[in-house]
C-alpha cells in the first residue's frame, strides 16, 4: 500500500487528509513541523511515497518562506521524492518557482478532494513507472558490464532486444550443443554466430561458414561433406568439405532451410556420429564440430509440407535465438548508422529523424548500403536527408520528423481543453499533452493561461 507523508502543523488537516487517503486506500503519515518531517524522510524514506506539505507553519505567517525551504531540503535530500504543496496562501510566483524547481503539483486550500486524490493517484502510478524504469536502467547496466568480460566481435548495439539476444549468445557459447539462429534476412545472424564462436571452448579453432542458399542443391553436399575425385561431373580431383575445414572449430551453416532432403540425412549422422563420407568415397571420416545454423525460413511449416526433416530441425534447435528485424529494435539504428559512416562524417538531425522514420524492410543490410549511398553522395562532412535517398524521407524535402517526434508545441486551446478534461490536474494534462509537468507550467505561464 502506498504510504503519503502530510507536513502540516494544523492537526485538522492533516485528520481530514488521513481519512481522506484511508478511504482511497492510501497510508498517511503525519509530522507537525518541517524538522518532524525531515526527521521521519530521514527514518523512513524507503517507504514513503509522496509528500503533501504546507507552505506556512508559524503563526500569523503567509509568505511561504518556511515551506520553500522545507521544499528545498526534501529536494536536497530526496530528489525523487514527488511532492505537493498546499497551502490556503496562494502566490502564483512563488508556485510556478517552485514546480520550475521540480515540485509535482500546488493546490490551494480548502482543496477539492476529487482533484487532489487524482494528483495523488497519477504522482503514486508515475513514481511507481519512475522505480520500474530505474530498476530495469539498472538491470540493464549490469547486464552491459557483464557483457564486457565476453568477446564480442566489435558488435555495434544499443537496443535491449539486441542485447538480450547477445547475452543468451555468450551464455550458451561454451555449451558444446548445436545452435539455431532465426530472424530475417539481414539482421545479422552471422554476427551472433561468430560471438558464439569467439567465446566457445573451441575459439581457437577455425570459423567455417556456408551458406547453403547460394549454391545449387547438387552442390551443397559436396560443399559439406567434400568429393572424391569423379564424384560428380567437373571433380578433377578430390577436395575437402567444409566439415572438414571446421575440424576443432564451429561451422555456420546459414540458410539451412536450404539443404535437400539428402543432405539434411546426411547432416543429422554427423551431428550424433561426427561421422560422415566424402561424396563418391565409401571411406568414413571423423570430425569435432560445434554446429550454428541459422534461417529466415519457417521451418515448422517446412517440416508439415516434408522438405525440411523434424528429426533434424529438434537436433540442429537445443538453443534458439531469434535476432529481431531492425524496426523491432530501433535503438541499435543510429549506433549502426554512424559506426558504419567512419568518424570522418556525421548526420544531421534531420538525418537522423529520416532513418528512424524509415521501416527497414532490409534490416541491417539495407541499413550499411544506405549509408554506403549516402557517404558517396554527400556534398560534405554532413549526412542530409537527401543523401539518404529513403523513399519516406523524400518527401519531407530536408525537414524530416522523428518517428520518437519533434515536439510539437500546444497551442492555448489545446492546453485548456487537456486541463479541463483533468478538472485541473496539471500532472495529467501535461501527460495527455506529452508534456513535463514543468514545461506545461512553463508554456501556461507564457501564454497566460490560469489553471482551473
Amino acid at each position: 500500500m502506498p504510504t503519503v507523508l502530510i507536513i502540516d502543523d494544523n492537526t485538522a488537516v492533516a485528520v481530514a487528509l488521513e481519512v481522506l487517503f484511508s478511504l482511497h486506500d492510501i497510508e498517511s503519515l503525519h509530522a507537525a513541523s518541517p524538522a518532524e518531517g525531515l526527521a521521519l524522510l530521514g527514518q523512513r524514506s524507503a517507504s514513503i511515497d509522496l509528500v503533501v506539505q504546507d507552505m506556512n507553519f508559524s503563526a500569523d505567517t503567509t509568505s511561504g518562506a518556511e515551506g520553500v525551504e522545507l521544499f528545498r531540503a526534501i529536494r536536497k535530500h530526496h530528489p525523487d521524492l514527488p511532492v505537493i504543496l498546499l497551502t490556503a496562501w496562494t502566490h502564483l510566483d512563488a508556485a510556478v518557482d517552485l514546480i520550475k524547481a521540480g515540485a509535482a503539483d500546488y493546490l490551494s486550500k480548502p482543496w477539492d478532494d476529487k482533484r487532489l486524490i487524482a494528483t495523488v493517484r497519477n504522482l503514486l502510478e508515475l513514481g511507481q513507472a519512475n522505480r520500474a524504469l530505474n530498476q530495469h536502467r539498472s538491470d540493464e547496466l549490469r547486464q552491459r558490464r557483464e557483457l564486457e568480460r565476453y568477446n564480442l566481435r566489435h558488435m555495434v548495439w544499443n537496443d535491449p532486444a539486441t542485447e538480450r539476444v547477445i547475452a543468451l549468445a555468450c551464455q550458451v557459447a561454451r555449451a558444446d550443443v548445436p545452435v539455431l539462429i532465426t530472424g530475417p534476412n539481414g539482421t545479422g545472424k552471422e554476427r551472433i554466430a561468430d560471438i558464439i564462436q569467439a567465446n566457445s571452448s573451441v575459439r581457437e579453432g577455425p570459423f567455417v561458414v556456408l551458406n547453403c542458399g547460394a549454391l545449387p542443391a547438387e552442390l551443397i553436399e559436396a560443399e559439406l561433406f567434400g568429393a572424391d575425385a569423379g564424384a560428380y561431373t567437373g571433380a578433377s580431383k578430390a577436395r575437402e568439405g567444409k566439415f572438414e575445414a571446421a575440424d576443432g572449430g564451429t561451422l555456420f551453416l546459414d540458410e539451412i532451410g536450404n539443404l535437400p532432403l539428402a543432405g539434411q540425412m546426411k547432416l543429422l549422422r554427423v551431428l550424433e556420429t561426427g561421422r560422415f563420407e566424402r561424396l563418391g568415397s565409401n571411406r568414413e571420416r571423423q570430425v569435432q564440430v560445434r554446429v550454428v545454423s541459422a534461417t529466415n525460413a519457417d521451418l515448422p511449416a517446412m517440416i508439415r509440407a516434408g522438405t525440411f526433416r523434424e528429426d533434424l530441425y529438434y537436433r540442429l534447435n537445443v538453443i534458439e535465438l531469434r535476432l529481431p528485424p531492425l524496426a523491432e529494435r530501433p535503438g541499435d539504428i543510429l549506433p549502426l548508422a554512424r559506426h558504419f559512416l567512419g568518424k570522418e562524417r556525421h548526420l544531421r538531425a534531420d538525418a537522423e529523424a529520416a532513418l528512424l522514420a524509415h521501416g527497414w524492410p532490409g534490416n541491417v543490410r539495407e541499413l550499411k548500403n544506405v549509408m554506403a549511398r549516402a557517404s558517396l553522395l554527400a556534398q560534405g562532412e554532413t549526412i542530409t536527408v537527401p543523401d539518404l535517398g529513403l523513399p519516406a524521407a523524400s518527401t519531407m524535402n530536408g525537414h524530416a520528423t522523428s518517428a520518437a517526434g519533434a515536439e510539437q508545441e500546444p497551442d492555448r486551446d489545446a492546453i485548456v481543453s487537456a486541463l479541463q478534461r483533468s478538472s485541473g490536474v496539471v500532472a495529467q494534462a501535461a501527460a495527455e499533452l506529452g508534456l513535463s509537468r514543468q514545461a506545461l507550467y512553463r508554456r501556461m505561464e507564457r501564454l497566460g493561461i490560469a489553471r482551473p
